[in-house]
């Protein structure tokens, strides 16, 4: 089971989630990738920006990332193990890739490759199980779901603005006010928030069960696309 939400500008160009030839995501219409996707044949892949505001530069779309796994039939770990030497050409991400049995994970402010142990985990925009706020009350707030998981619940527990106590924020480089309004799991601001929020369910028949939430940016309204099939 997977639980996501996608913070991005507002202004930035995004398709919902669809089927783009053998795989089911959102697109970012500028980079060209995708932030979170599964394949027919049961490939997944997930993507987060680490935060670090110092770094300014000019590189390359990290939903390539992404794309670039789901769209090759490599092994998880030796996608990575590809990617490693190549991962600061890239501003700061997480990246976890694998498929409907396995996943493993890497990020270019890490020290190596993870293959991840069957468990509980929470990822926001710095390393895996980081202890924010944010991180920690979604993991509580989910852990009724994971034995029975439901999508609807699952959906409306990820729409949560509550944010987080001034002495508990993290220091990542930004304002207080902006650490602050970004604290939160589902952000709202005038040009920066939560777009979407997705769900991603694979039952012991490898049968997928996958749901976006698209927030109007307007007024945080919100339709679901609902995908199922069966994994190949």
């Amino acid at each position: 089971m997977l639980a996501a939400n996608r913070d991005e500008y507002y202004r930035r160009r995004t398709a919902p989630a669809d089927f783009w030839g053998e795989i089911l995501g959102g697109r970012d219409l500028e980079g060209g990738g995708t932030w979170m996707g599964i394949t027919r044949t049961g490939r997944i892949a997930f993507l987060t920006n680490y935060r670090d505001p110092a770094d300014n530069r000019q590189t390359p779309s990290r939903g390539e990332l992404t794309s670039n796994y789901l769209q090759s039939t490599v092994h998880p770990k030796t996608y990575l193990k590809k990617l490693l030497p190549h991962g600061k050409e890239y501003k700061g991400f997480n990246l976890a890739v694998g498929n409907y049995d396995e996943l493993w994970y890497f990020s270019n402010y890490g020290t190596d490759i993870q293959k991840l142990s069957p468990g509980v985990y929470g990822l926001s925009n710095h390393l895996l199980n980081s202890p924010w706020p944010k991180v920690e009350r979604g993991l509580e707030k989910a852990l009724p779901y994971f034995e029975n998981p439901d999508s609807q619940k699952l959906l409306d527990l990820m729409y949560d603005s509550q944010q987080a106590p001034d002495e508990k924020l993290p220091n990542t480089g930004l304002s207080k006010e902006r650490e602050k309004l970004l604290s939160s799991i589902f952000i709202k601001s005038s040009d920066y928030g939560t777009r979407c929020s997705t769900v991603i369910v694979i039952d012991e028949n490898k049968k997928v069960n996958f749901t976006e939430r698209i927030y109007n940016t307007c007024d945080f309204t919100f339709h679901d696309k609902n995908f199922e099939f069966q994994i190949e």
